[in-house]
């Protein structure tokens, strides 16, 4: 289904170890927007941050933190996006979550031909 080229981004900011019960919230996360009907959703691990305690959280050569920072992206149209808040509510404790409009230039399934 072809997002609307007025879409949403949903992005949610939370640590590594973050869990819903003895699953990584990340996953749990990503398992619920598919469940939702959601267009996608990327997972990046950051190498640095810090957030609402201030504490840093990084990736250093001689002590890999077990808590690196973590930032899932959905895109999808403005409807189904608030429709998914509630659930994401529930499950997500401390983090942050931010909502922007973003204009899709491109969605589409499958590989390039050359």
């Amino acid at each position: 289904m072809p997002l609307p080229e007025e879409s949403v981004l949903l992005r949610i900011f939370l640590g590594e170890s973050d869990r819903l019960g003895h699953q990584p919230l990340h996953e749990a996360i990503v398992l619920q927007a598919r469940a939702a009907g959601l267009a996608g959703a990327t997972v990046t691990r950051g190498s640095a941050g810090f957030g609402a305690s201030s504490h840093l959280h990084t990736a250093k050569i001689m002590r890999l933190s077990d808590d690196l920072p973590l930032i899932i992206e959905i895109v999808d149209a403005e409807e189904k996006i608030n429709a998914f808040l509630p659930q994401l509510k529930e499950i997500i404790g401390g983090g942050l979550v931010t909502l922007e409009k973003v204009r899709v230039i491109h969605y589409e399934h499958g590989h390039p031909t050359v």
